[in-house]
């Protein structure tokens, strides 16, 4: 189908189908047409050369026999009138051996000799054409042998004349038919479109003057008449609808009046409401993170109250080993005053006073580590401030810190991260986050469960860090998987569970860390979460 652009006129579009429908017709027919004539006269022509082969073949059969080259010289020399022959050979195979030797030939005046084609026998045994000569060998034959051959070397000038007077023709018969196509169209589209040039001149003038009470007039063409009978139709609704529409106008105003008071009464109430609404929700806010920051210093005590349980276990053994160091000097005091003192009593003392004080320094440096390991925890957790940190570190610290809640269960806690990973980030979130995701696993994905593993692992690539927390707990059902970072959403509703401690997760990620968290969980294997947050990896010179 021709594709005719939106704005090319019917007048045009016209001419231009019937032409190139035409011109293609003519062209596709005269194609055909000449292309089945020139094969014709082609295949006459290589027939009438094979006459010609055949019948010098046939003559020189005798001259062979008696190897009389002169008289076949002369007898090519008849062929003059033939004006297609440019040049002829006759080839004699030698009795004995398959050797071929020149025999006879015929070259037309102007036209130079040939070379001879003995290496060609077998491809010019059928007519081979090329741009302007066609060629073929005929064998000569005597008692069903060979004993020559006959080249025949013609020119195709007869053939290409014909065919340039045959596109002459064919070119001046299209240009006729395509005048006479263009002189029918152009009459044509006069009749179809003199209607519809009516019919657009009375819709613009309808357009411009607003006057519908004009009406199409009857169209010769059956098509065009009706829809001239459509558009008067139309007009006579469109009249009918503007004096309703006038009507309506009328009771609009009206009712226009009442509504803008009835709707300024609304407004004013809806302002009322909405103010309402704002202060509501800004309380909402603020109880809010309020509620967060309870969550954080619940989480910060129960550390503390773990962290104060580990160091009480130090500071009691230093305590009892310096209280039984005591004892011990006052009975070594007494029996030096009383000159009863002995080398071995001494000696034993000395023992003793060495294992405790071992003790009491022992127990006091791991104290003296659980403060520093929870002050620096405390720290980090109390604000956001960016310092270079050793992520492996970190996370041990975390783990210290929450070794009371973990020694009262069996479950396990992997850890997968480079020992040397030096980063520069904000800590404080990271061990929020960490604590916040163990204490829901112990809580709520091992409830049921005895003994469960959790997974820390950590991969820094190209400044940025993915954590990845895994455990084969109870998973997460379906109905809160999508809301699992919304605040106040648990499992635990009424047993005590606030549900904000992935919200506070999903707040620390996104808005500290300026990250990126994903939950994926089937109900009965687990959780995994993936926490991606861009980072500065610290690099010491070797």
């Amino acid at each position: 189908m021709i594709a005719i652009d939106k704005t090319t006129s019917i007048k045009s579009a016209l001419i231009w189908v019937i032409m190139l429908t035409c011109s293609l017709t003519l062209c596709l027919a005269m194609m055909v047409s000449t292309l089945q004539d020139v094969k014709l006269q082609r295949s006459k022509l290589i027939a009438q050369l094979q006459g010609y082969a055949s019948i010098i073949a046939f003559n020189a059969r005798d001259s062979l026999l008696k190897d009389d080259a002169d008289i076949e010289d002369n007898r090519l020399k008849s062929f003059k009138a033939v004006t297609m022959l440019h040049n002829v050979h006759i080839y004699k195979l030698m009795p004995g051996t398959a050797e071929l030797s020149f025999f006879a030939s015929y070259n037309r005046d102007g036209i130079g000799p040939f070379p001879v084609q003995f290496a060609r026998i077998e491809q010019f045994s059928k007519p081979y054409v090329s741009d302007n000569h066609i060629e073929l060998i005929r064998p000569i034959m005597l008692d069903e042998q060979i004993i020559g051959y006959v080249y025949v070397r013609a020119n195709q000038d007869e053939l290409s004349s014909y065919i340039q007077t045959r596109v002459l023709l064919d070119i001046f018969i299209a240009l006729i038919a395509l005048g006479s196509a263009y002189f029918i169209s152009s009459k044509l589209q006069q009749r179809f479109t003199t209607p519809i040039e009516t019919l657009l001149n009375l819709v613009q003038k309808v357009a411009k003057e607003k006057d519908y009470r004009i009406r199409a007039p009857v169209a010769p063409i059956k098509e065009y008449n009706m829809l001239s009978r459509a558009f008067n139709t139309m007009l006579d609704r469109i009249e009918q609808q503007i004096s309703k529409l006038q009507q309506a106008e009328q009771e609009n105003r009206q009712l226009t009046l009442s509504l803008e008071q009835k709707i300024e009464q609304r407004t004013d109430a809806l302002k009322t409401s909405n103010q309402e609404l704002l202060n509501t929700l800004a309380t909402l806010h603020q109880y809010q993170n309020q509620i967060v920051e309870t969550e954080k210093m619940a989480s910060l005590g129960q550390m503390v109250a773990g962290v104060a349980h580990e160091v009480n276990t130090p500071i009691g053994l230093g305590v009892t080993a310096s209280t039984l160091m005591q004892d011990k000097l006052t009975d070594i005091q007494k029996a030096f005053d009383e000159k009863k003192l002995t080398s071995s009593q001494l000696a034993k003392f000395l023992a003793e006073s060495k294992e405790n004080l071992g003790i009491i320094y022992r127990n006091m440096e791991r104290a003296a580590s659980l403060i520093s390991s929870f002050k620096r925890v405390a720290v980090d957790q109390s604000n956001d401030n960016r310092r270079q940190f050793n992520m492996l570190q970190l996370i041990n610290e975390v783990l210290l810190s929450l070794r009371p809640n973990l020694k009262k269960t069996r479950h396990q806690l992997v850890v997968n991260c480079p020992p040397e990973l030096e980063l520069d980030s904000k800590p404080g979130p990271i061990n929020q986050i960490l604590i916040n995701l163990i204490m829901n696993s112990l809580i709520h994905a091992f409830e049921h469960t005895e003994q469960g593993t959790m997974t820390i692992s950590v991969l820094v690539k190209n400044n940025n860090c993915t954590l990845s927390y895994t455990d084969n707990g109870t998973g997460v059902p379906e109905n809160i998987k999508k809301r699992i970072f919304d605040p106040f959403v648990t499992t635990k509703r009424g047993e005590g569970g606030s549900g904000l401690g992935l919200h506070l997760v999903y707040n620390l990620v996104t808005q500290a860390l300026n990250g990126k968290i994903l939950l994926e969980s089937t109900l009965g294997q687990g959780v995994s979460i993936k926490i991606d947050f861009p980072v500065i990896v610290i690099r010491h010179a070797a």
